[in-house]
């Protein structure tokens, strides 16, 4: 028994997935550095990690791993995700369960 190897349409197939994913990951990892506010960049400038994401696959992913912080204004981690609600007052959440609209009926 033989091992197959791929054939040339399949390898430059895979290619172009390679590179069509390095090339988002860069941009993603621009463009959120861009958004960043420099005072949430961790480990260096804002300026130098601009220059980092430009590194093909090692920079996104030190961008995405190291570079941001995760204190972005919104609900951290353990606050997201189905069944979990933001703490605060909460309101009649559709008709049914607001008393005024029932008594109303």
């Amino acid at each position: 028994m033989g091992v197959s190897h791929p054939s040339p349409k399949e390898v430059a197939v895979l290619r172009v997935v390679l590179i069509a994913l390095v090339v988002f990951a860069t941009i993603y990892a621009l463009v959120d550095c861009l958004q960043t506010d420099r005072r949430l960049v961790r480990i260096m400038p804002k300026t130098v990690w601009l220059l980092a994401v430009l590194v093909p696959v090692l920079g996104p992913v030190f961008w995405l791993v190291a570079g941001r912080s995760d204190a972005r204004g919104g609900p951290g981690p353990a606050s997201r995700g189905p069944g979990r609600r933001p703490p605060g007052p909460r309101g009649p959440m559709g008709p049914d369960d607001d008393p005024d609209f029932l008594r109303k009926l």
